[in-house]
């Protein structure tokens, strides 16, 4: 990819990752500084310096792109950058970037990345097809990548029940975590009656280790935005609310800043397109509680009420925010929108199994050697992803299990690492695929000390309305602590499995629900890691604190 001057010329480009991640690591002071050489040595009509989203390989941040040639650099120090600056221009003197050779450049403190590398290549990048690739704060940069064509082509020449076809037809299903097809739900909410509906887009993410909505509303905000818009048209809504945890103030204020250009630009607002369509959108910042991940403790909170999840039914299908019907999808389930508009729902299910079709994005975290942001198409084996992608552990000490789903998930022991990534799988092994949270466990993880910080997660986040999960997590962190302290007997053992299956069965939403499937799934194979702890055994009690990721 090659910038291009107001002259029309060709021009070498560096793009800066500007996503959280990297702005941790010094991206920053790191862009400053080449965008002062660019301009101390007067080559503004000759090299670009763009903000872009995740490039991939967070650990190894900061990371720069640099173009035509697309060579990748990681951990860059701010001092470097002149010499960076002097050899594009250099090369530039020798030939058009497009004819040249690599750049020779290799930075004194971090490296040049190997982007043939299983990492890089094992990717299907249909979600993050932009991130790293735009600048996310200049709608003029999604508009010259194709962005608002499809809301365009929808709202002038398909019918509503066309488009929610080709979603049905594309097999596509949520990708926050129950993978409910999502063609369904919007034909649910579109035969609903009424001249007002709403479209909320659920950017509540909240799993620890989980980071792939925050990278998408980072990178790529107007992909979201159209694919609301999108869903919008199909199901009859007006109104559309994207709501967000405090936490993530990067993706909030360029989300505001998209939503404000959106509207500016008219790919948002009142009758789009020349058409009667009409439809606006409004951030929600929520105040950090992980159960408004669920849909109608997010409707709650929505509307200024404390976010507590009620009974269901009605559904929100049926009665949302304000009590009209509301379609409610997550981040990359409105990402994947645009693509399978843009290249039709065969071409959609041709990509990854029979019943989990597309992509799907995960964050790559742990003890693992090269963690970042990774797509790859659903049913990609768990040892291609953590083992050939993430190049396993970093000290060599070996995959013991991968925890999916955070939480509400559970642990894949490594004899297990050949299961394909996809729904059903990944249940029977007693876990779920989740938004997309990977957490990698190398053999000094104690797997109780595991159960434990997980179920001390959910205890804290319990919202407290059903007894189930408001006295079920606080007893069974206690009895995971009773085993930690190498005090619980064959009896608390039990009675630990005992209550899982009760706060599991009896919970009222999904937080109680899967608390205790981090405990279930690490009972289920690493059993004798709770039976070596018990009073009764004697084996010697083992001496390993940490664990959690």
């Amino acid at each position: 990819m090659s910038a291009i001057s107001p002259g029309g010329e060709a021009m070498q480009q560096v793009r800066c990752c500007s996503a959280a991640g990297c702005l941790v690591s010094g991206a920053g002071p790191l862009r400053e500084a080449l965008e002062a050489a660019v301009v101390r040595r007067g080559l503004e009509q000759r090299i670009a310096i763009t903000p872009v989203g995740c490039l991939g390989p967070c650990s190894q941040g900061p990371l720069l792109a640099v173009d035509p040639e697309g060579a990748l650099f990681s951990g860059v120090e701010a001092a470097e950058a002149d010499g960076l600056i002097v050899a594009l221009a250099r090369r530039s003197q020798v030939a058009a970037p497009e004819q040249d050779g690599p750049l020779r450049w290799q930075p004194a403190h971090g490296e040049r990345l190997d982007t043939g590398a299983p990492f890089f290549a094992r990717q299907r990048r249909i979600v993050l097809e932009h991130c790293g690739r735009i600048d996310p704060e200049r709608i003029e940069a999604a508009i010259a990548c194709g962005a608002y064509t499809q809301l365009c082509r929808v709202v002038q020449t398909l019918s509503p029940a066309k488009v929610v076809d080709t979603l049905r037809r594309s097999g596509l299903r949520g990708r926050g975590g129950a993978g409910y097809p999502t063609g369904l739900k919007w034909a649910t909410v579109a035969a609903m009656p009424g001249e007002h509906k709403v479209v909320v887009c659920n950017a509540d993410e909240g799993d620890p280790g989980a980071f792939m909505d925050r990278s998408v509303l980072e990178g790529d905000p107007h992909r979201v935005l159209e694919g609301m818009a999108i869903a919008a048209h199909a199901v009859g809504a007006d109104q559309g609310f994207i709501y967000v945890r405090a936490e993530y103030q990067l993706a909030i204020a360029r989300l505001r800043r998209a939503i404000e250009q959106a509207h500016q630009w008219q790919r948002l607002g009142q009758q789009l397109f020349g058409t009667c369509f009409s439809f606006t959108v409004e951030l929600r910042v929520g105040a950090g509680a992980y159960v408004c991940g669920e849909e109608t403790a997010l409707i709650r909170s929505i509307e200024g009420g404390r976010g507590t999840p009620r009974p269901r039914p009605p559904y929100p299908a049926e009665r949302g925010v304000g009590s009209l019907p509301t379609l409610i999808n997550n981040v990359e389930t409105f990402a994947n929108v645009v693509p399978i508009l843009r290249e039709g729902a065969d071409w959609f299910t041709a990509i990854g199994t029979a019943g989990s079709t597309g992509t799907k994005v995960f964050s790559l975290t742990g003890n693992v050697r090269r963690g970042g942001l990774v797509e790859v198409p659903m049913g990609t084996s768990l040892a291609t992803i953590v083992v050939e992608m993430g190049e396993g552990t970093p000290d060599g000490a070996g995959i013991k299990a991968v925890q999916t789903g955070g939480p509400s998930g559970g642990c894949v022991p490594a004899a297990h690492l050949d299961t394909p990534v996809d729904y059903e799988s990944l249940q029977a092994l007693g876990t779920i695929m989740g938004s997309g949270g990977m957490v990698v466990l190398d053999h000094a993880t104690d797997m109780v000390a595991l159960a434990a910080f997980f179920m001390a997660f959910c205890r804290e986040e319990s919202c407290g309305k059903c007894v189930p999960c408001r006295a079920g997590t606080v007893q069974l962190h206690g009895l995971l602590q009773k085993h930690l302290a190498g005090e619980a007997t064959a009896a608390d053992l039990s009675q630990l499995e005992a209550l899982c299956h009760m706060v599991r069965d009896t919970s009222l939403c999904g937080l109680g629900q899967s608390a205790p499937k981090p405990v279930l799934s690490t009972l289920r194979f690493f059993r004798g890691e709770y039976e070596a702890r018990l009073r009764s055994s004697p084996a010697t009690v083992p001496t390993t604190a940490g664990g959690a990721p």
